[in-house]
């Protein structure tokens, strides 16, 4: 009796075992259900949260740094993004975009603009230059165009 190896079953030149991009579980596990270790997880810390808490607690307070970064993480979360206000000048043109930046690092200078703010606004402006730029270039080409095609109409 021969074993067909799973690998070579279906494949020949140029095919392959898998359809790219179809899964073999196409259902797959539901949104929410846990695997088995966060549910043994769960069982072994079942009824024990308090208790552990209190030992996190404790142990930042005797100094533990690993267990006061747990603490403040808790309390403290991450930052997440903010709306902000800043009176910036009308970007029209590129050559507009050094004052606009201008703005922004003064306002990042003085406080009032967290850095990562300062950098996702002068990226997002740098952006706009480049879609103000291919759309000139775009203009140019179009009239370069047109004016060969006069050019080449004439006798």
């Amino acid at each position: 009796m021969t074993c067909k190896s799973p690998v070579k079953t279906g494949q020949g030149p140029g095919r392959q075992l898998f359809e790219k991009g179809r899964s073999g579980n196409p259902a797959g596990r539901p949104p929410g259900a846990r695997g088995r270790a966060t549910l043994a997880a769960e069982v072994l810390l079942e009824g024990e949260a308090k208790a552990l808490t209190r030992r996190a607690v404790d142990l930042a307070l005797e100094g533990d740094i690993m267990a006061l970064k747990l603490c403040l993480e808790r309390i403290v979360p991450r930052r997440k993004s903010r709306a902000i206000v800043i009176d910036l000048p009308r970007i029209d043109r590129a050559e507009d975009l050094g004052n606009a930046i201008g703005t922004v690092l003064e306002e990042a200078a003085s406080g009032r603009l967290f850095l990562d703010e300062a950098a996702a606004l002068i990226g997002m402006m740098e952006a706009r230059c480049k879609v103000m730029e291919t759309v000139d270039l775009e203009k140019r080409l179009q009239a370069l165009e047109a004016e060969a095609a006069v050019d080449d109409a004439a006798p």
